[in-house]
């Protein structure tokens, strides 16, 4: 990976490769990715393990989506130079600490992630009585912990999962973060970090434990983590060690609550394959202007004469998405006086989204041209993946015992 990559926060996001990408991914998603990669240590993968806790029986679209996803992202903008793009099967780890986890996680908690039975009931056609579907989101734990990521961009109805995350983590490291000696080689691995910096590490670590500050523990926890003269594993004993417990050997991530707004499709509702509504990313031209010529409007404008209500037509959804306030203004006192015509007001909707599908068609068909480079990006931010993934799982061994040869 380049030194460009950005050295804040770890940041972990997936999607599931099921289709090609539509402008709900990209003004829901992939947007946000583009920000997040300026600031934070990025990793972006293609969840194809999760993608058949649902879609076991679709294979081949999962197969063929994987590399189109990849060709997306990067269209859109997402950087390889500055983030770590991979498949989640390719990283055998994320399977080892899901079977791991799998052992500590209670059965009353997968059952009552509120989106368990949510799609049981929305996904009625498919077999979901299984253990991968009930098992998901330790898997999806097993992907946040196993970078010891920081932060996960979610929507608000995504924040229950990254909750059952921190709740593995904690129940983890209570059970198996505490080792022989931890106070003594915590003491030691302080002594490290100078004296003056121990000084005040013991301090504030008294402050958090005797009086409940959490400035002291916010402070404390900075302090530990910008020492750059010791290792993960001490990193981790001090992180325990000033919050009271023992070795932190899975941080808890904390959800990165992000701008999704919700991306209307062609009948209103939400943009989503489900409803046959979308429009793709790299979708032609022609076929991106027929979609959107073609949209419902208000049923009350059956003749051109007739006024409409803005309010109840799905064309008005996009131009609150694309249009700005000298054009919403136009189709507002336009539609109500029947100034202007459905067509006329479909017209700068279509020009906006040509304009900002354009640079992502033309993108997308280069990448297309070349596959070793797709792949050569996949391969490195599997490289760079797997390294991080690898470490992790040499502290979770041994802290459950499993280090013996």
């Amino acid at each position: 990976m380049s030194g460009q990559t950005p050295s804040g926060p770890r940041v972990l996001s997936g999607m599931r490769p099921t289709g090609r990408l539509h402008l709900g991914h990209y003004h829901g998603v992939l947007r946000n990715w583009v920000e997040l990669q300026e600031q934070h240590e990025c990793f972006f993968f293609i969840a194809d393990w999760h993608a058949l806790t649902t879609a076991y029986e679709e294979r081949e679209i999962i197969a063929d989506s994987v590399w189109d996803m990849v060709i997306d992202w990067l269209a859109c903008g997402v950087d390889p130079e500055r983030a770590r793009l991979f498949i989640q099967s390719h990283i055998l780890e994320h399977a080892e600490l899901h079977l791991l986890l799998s052992m500590i996680a209670p059965l009353g908690w997968l059952e009552r992630v509120p989106t368990f039975k949510d799609q049981q009931q929305n996904l009625g056609d498919k077999d979901l009585m299984t253990y991968g579907f009930l098992g998901y989101p330790v898997l999806q734990s097993a992907d946040i912990l196993i970078y010891r990521a920081t932060a996960v961009p979610v929507g608000e109805d995504q924040v229950s999962h990254v909750e059952l995350t921190r709740e593995l983590a904690r129940r983890f490291n209570h059970m198996f973060g505490r080792e022989p000696g931890f106070e003594d080689n915590a003491e030691a691995a302080a002594a490290k970090m100078g004296k003056k910096n121990a000084k005040r590490f013991r301090a504030l670590r008294r402050q958090y434990q005797e009086g409940g500050d959490t400035e002291a523990l916010a402070e404390g926890q900075a302090l530990v983590a910008g020492q750059a003269n010791i290792n993960q594993a001490d990193r981790e004993r001090l992180q325990g060690y000033l919050e009271g417990g023992g070795r932190t050997v899975l941080p808890e991530p904390d959800p990165l609550l992000t701008p999704s707004p919700k991306m209307p499709g062609l009948d209103g509702r939400k943009m989503s394959k489900s409803y046959h509504n979308t429009i793709g990313l790299r979708e032609d031209a022609d076929s991106v202007a027929h979609k959107i010529r073609t949209m419902p409007t208000d049923p009350a404008r059956v003749r051109r004469h007739d006024p409409g209500e803005p309010e109840k037509c799905p064309v008005w959804d996009l131009h609150k998405v694309y249009s700005d306030a000298t054009t919403q203004e136009w189709v507002q006192t336009g539609c109500r006086s029947a100034g202007i015509g459905c067509l006329e007001c479909k017209q700068p909707v279509i020009d906006a989204v040509q304009a900002e599908l354009d640079p992502i068609r033309e993108r997308a068909a280069q990448l297309a041209d070349d596959p070793g480079y797709v792949r050569d990006v996949v391969d490195r931010g599997c490289d760079a993946a797997r390294e991080a993934a690898a470490e992790t799982m040499v502290d979770v061994r041994a802290a459950m015992g499993l280090a013996y040869r």
